[in-house]
């Protein structure tokens, strides 16, 4: 079988689960409704995955169903709804309104239980990470608390402007945001300027 993208592999998951605990398949418009998607954009993605062989179907309703049925270990809450909060700054530290603009599912694979009701999700505007595969328009997912090490890619609030650097903490107190991208420097704060606001644990990006 071919390798599916990131979308194709949660939707095969969701309609899994579907069949695993409704003993019936999905139809299109209840995948489109659960995803907050066109149901041309669902028929897309059924056409791929059927190209992929990792489905078959026909024209008549709930005909949906999965070659090689796969059981999953554990519960059903394999995709959790996060919330995006507007855009993050991969530039200098920029004014960041927090409000919700939607929802993104991701796999609970990306989240330690205690982090699943404080995750959320930024899209990226700028380039300043780049070097680390953080572009402009991804969608970096977010953990609120946890601890942090030397390295660890942080959402920063700095003098209430928000940035997503590297996060090294220094001697004497401070703590230097680094940028990924040549073009952009570091710059170095007392630690009391910086407030982090959860650490980036994955990231989606739309082809």
């Amino acid at each position: 079988m071919k390798e599916l993208t990131e979308k194709q592999r949660i939707i095969l998951d969701y309609i899994e689960d579907f069949i695993e605990n409704e003993g019936m398949s999905p139809t299109v418009y209840e995948i489109a409704d659960f995803f907050n998607i066109k149901t041309s954009t669902v028929f897309a993605h059924l056409r791929a995955l059927q190209r992929k062989t990792y489905i078959t179907r026909t024209s008549k309703a709930r005909s949906i169903s999965i070659r090689g049925f796969r059981k999953k270990p554990g519960h059903l809450s394999f995709l959790l709804p996060v919330p995006i909060l507007g855009r993050i700054n991969a530039g200098s530290p920029a004014d960041n309104l927090e409000f919700k603009e939607g929802e993104i599912f991701v796999n609970t694979s990306m989240l330690a239980e205690k982090d699943v009701t404080d995750a959320f999700a930024l899209k990226i505007q700028g380039q300043s990470m780049r070097d680390l595969g953080i572009y402009e328009d991804d969608i970096i997912i977010v953990v609120r608390r946890g601890s942090l090490k030397s390295g660890d890619i942080v959402v920063a609030l700095v003098e209430n402007e928000t940035t997503v650097k590297s996060y090294f903490p220094l001697p004497g107190g401070r703590v230097e945001l680094r940028p990924a991208n040549a073009e952009f420097t570091s710059r170095i704060y007392p630690d009391r300027q910086v407030q982090i606001q959860g650490k980036v644990v994955g990231l989606q990006r739309e082809y």
